[in-house]
């Protein structure tokens, strides 16, 4: 997310500082405070956070001291600084039992630990900084890093077949275009002043983990790429030390009639970033 937020911006033109680890940590105060001083930032967008869903079961002390504490922490020494705040969460907050999409005033339910330290950071950040924007999204992919996209494309290079589960709803959301919509959000934010508040941003329309890797194997095939057969099977073939959501699909009605931001079909992203990954192994060349 940080290096997508980083790419738009210089295609924008805009002064964006990107900072991780080890020059920004948001578990400790002193190294917050350090960044602060050195960039006097006029906003802040925190992409920081611990996402090891099935690992977080076992490690919920650092889960909760990234997503909910450094995150409180940050969004606090921006309201010192008197800067606007946005915020990224997650569609984890919510226990997927709702049949339509989810809206802001829903009450969240999370399942797993990963899902209660990003609500409990949501808390935290509105308590520290009361304008702060805090943005859920769901089901975000890149063509860097390790997200869904990137494994199925390894799966594809190893396996013969693949099993992917067909139970679970949400919206695959490109993290390029979730950053200029963010990148939009920070200068409405600058120019307009912020519209505080949890909004919901992801891709248009949904499909399930199984229609994102059909999808991701079909464009693959196109660019002349071997795929494997895809198998579908339910969530209970598949377990995991934490419960996924069977629906994750998020309404944003609400951020497209605050702020006019509306992403695209994620099926019109999919064959950019696909374009990308090609592209890069192309350059990497025998």
């Amino acid at each position: 997310m940080a290096r997508s937020l980083a790419e738009g911006a210089r295609k924008l033109g805009l002064p964006v500082v990107a900072l991780g680890r080890p020059e920004l940590d948001i578990a400790d105060p002193q190294s917050i405070e350090r960044a602060f001083a050195a960039f006097m930032p006029s906003i802040v967008v925190n992409a920081a956070a611990y996402t090891a869903v099935d690992t977080a079961e076992s490690d919920a002390d650092r889960a909760f001291a990234v997503n909910r504490d450094g995150a409180g922490r940050i969004a606090a020494a921006a309201s010192a600084a008197g800067v606007p705040f946005i915020h990224i969460s997650s569609d984890y907050v919510f226990d997927g039992s709702k049949s339509m999409p989810y809206v802001e005033e829903d009450d969240p339910h999370p399942l797993g630990v990963y899902g209660q330290s990003k609500l409990e950071g949501e808390h935290a950040v509105r308590d520290a900084h009361p304008d702060a924007v805090v943005l859920r999204t769901s089901w975000v992919y890149s063509p860097y890093g390790h997200n869904f996209l990137k494994t199925m494309l390894g799966l594809a290079a190893t396996r013969e077949t693949v099993s992917v589960v067909d139970d679970q709803y949400g919206t695959p959301t490109a993290a390029p275009d979730l950053a200029s919509a963010i990148l939009d959000l920070a200068q409405s934010i600058l120019r307009d002043g912020s519209k505080s508040g949890v909004y919901h941003l992801t891709s248009a329309g949904s499909t399930t983990w199984y229609g994102f890797a059909a999808a991701i194997f079909d464009g693959w095939k196109e660019r002349g790429h071997r795929v494997p057969a895809l198998r579908r099977i339910r969530t209970s073939e598949y377990p995991t030390p934490t419960r996924r959501p069977a629906n994750s699909r998020l309404d944003c009605t609400k951020i497209h009639r605050m702020y006019g931001i509306r992403l695209p079909d994620w099926r019109d992203s999919l064959g950019e970033c696909l374009d990308t990954v090609a592209s890069a192994e192309i350059g990497r060349g025998p």
